[in-house]
């Protein structure tokens, strides 16, 4: 396994801000969307899209690309940031996101954007379908991975439970979960709401593999990816402790954040603290 250098992991960092600023500025825009979900989960998206998976922006629908699995689909402002930065489809069309007949929907909806490998929405249903490509890569014997990024008021789903079971029972070791464990859900905080216990140990007690690191720290995200890929038997979940809103001083650690977007003073302090005011 190839480590990453410290160069690279301060590049990481710099898109990281990048991604975060579009997040910003596309809810902006629309005046509508998920700024606190988003910020919250962008250091393990721009670890995947940028070191860690294995895609081909130019050929989006490659057979042996990895896939990847936003179950938390309202937080897909990360997402299209992202494949924007990337090269999936034009930065200007960050702009349309919620529009009248864009591409960019309110949650990922498999077959309008490239790069989107299923819709996604309603809670737990993404990490059901991860499980399922996982077990379809088995059966016909192909070597691409499947990776899902989970919210932790997500695993309030029973269904969740019930796919990570399956996952033990047919030894996924193609599948990595990472649960952006920011504690808190549109309703509050997550331990109010319904609270999980230790999230980690019960992944564990399913027949995970499981990690629990800081998901702000970009080289321990980096480095606890490269070692889930290694796992040979078993699926494998990295549980990521996150800051709602990370990035944006008045945003994080505020519920109201969930689904609010910025008016136009808020959005110029966002700016100067993602970009020291380059717009």
């Amino acid at each position: 396994m190839e480590e990453t250098t410290i160069a690279r992991i301060e590049e990481l960092k710099e898109i990281a801000r990048e991604v975060r600023f579009r997040i910003v500025d596309m809810v902006y825009q629309a005046q509508s969307g998920h700024c606190g979900g988003s910020l919250s989960a962008t250091d393990i998206v721009t670890a995947l899209y940028f070191e860690i998976m294995k895609i081909n922006p130019s050929a989006p629908d490659w057979q042996d690309r990895d896939r990847f699995i936003l179950s938390k689909g309202h937080a897909c402002p990360v997402q299209y940031a992202a494949l924007g930065l990337k090269g999936y489809f034009p930065l200007d069309e960050l702009a349309t996101l919620r529009k009248l007949r864009s591409r960019l929907q309110g949650h990922p909806v498999a077959g309008k954007l490239p790069g989107i490998e299923v819709t996604t929405g309603s809670l737990g249903i993404g990490f059901c379908e991860g499980i399922g490509l996982g077990l379809d890569a088995k059966l016909r014997k192909q070597d691409w991975r499947v990776w899902i990024v989970l919210g932790d008021g997500e695993l309030n789903e029973g269904a969740v439970w019930e796919a990570a079971q399956a996952g033990s029972k047919f030894h996924l070791d193609n599948v990595t979960a990472v649960v952006d464990r920011n504690r808190l859900q549109n309703d509050g905080f997550c331990d109010d709401v319904m609270p999980m216990g230790p999230v980690a140990e019960k992944f564990r007690a399913f027949g995970w593999e499981t990690w629990e690191i800081d998901g702000h720290n970009m080289s321990e995200v980096v480095r606890t990816l490269q070692a889930a890929r290694q796992v040979r038997g078993k699926p494998t979940c990295i549980v990521a402790r996150t800051v709602k809103g990370k990035g944006v001083s008045f945003m994080e650690n505020v519920r109201d954040w969930h689904g609010k977007a910025p008016n136009s003073e808020q959005y110029k302090q966002a700016v100067q603290e993602l970009r020291g005011g380059r717009a």
